[in-house]
């Protein structure tokens, strides 16, 4: 009986912590008081496979914050550049490491894509890069043109955050 007591007090106090945690996190930011939605498009142009996985990781998670947070976050990934050769299923002219990288750049991918984020591949740069569109990754939108995209998702007001 002692045991129970003991194991319902340290649940509570768990609980509690947990929620002070959470309270605290959520005001934090002077910059998110008063916002109820929060929309950004995200410009990725990073080459290097450890970088990038470590950009999507880090996009990824301000996500999953803002959402809980109660902040309504919609984020739009367009990949334009370099970056486009990270998002393929052809993996020729990767290092071992690098594979590894890519084998998370997919994995957050599709972690992203389930969560509703959405994402887009700038055509113009695959065709630049070479990445043929039939090996791009199924989650992944193909548009003919990325930049078109971003003034697109800037005129409806998202917030244009630049990653490279």
């Amino acid at each position: 009986m002692k045991s129970k007591i003991i194991t319902v007090i340290s649940l509570f106090i768990a609980i509690s912590l947990l929620c002070m945690v959470s309270a605290v996190s959520g005001e934090e930011y002077e910059a998110m008081k008063g916002i109820k939605s929060a929309t950004a498009v995200f410009d990725e142009r990073e080459s290097n496979p450890k970088n990038a996985a470590l950009h999507l990781r880090v996009i990824h998670q301000t996500y999953e914050e803002l959402a809980a947070m109660k902040k309504n976050p919609v984020f739009v990934l367009v990949f334009i550049g370099p970056s486009v050769k990270l998002i393929s299923k052809n993996r020729e002219g990767f290092s071992p490491e690098d594979q590894k990288s890519l084998d998370e750049i997919a994995n957050t991918i599709s972690a992203m894509s389930k969560d509703g984020i959405k994402l887009e591949i700038c055509l113009i740069a695959a065709k630049v890069f070479n990445v043929d569109r039939a090996s791009v990754l199924p989650e992944i939108k193909r548009v003919g043109n990325g930049w078109i995209s971003m003034i697109g998702y800037q005129a409806q007001g998202y917030s244009l955050v630049p990653v490279y």
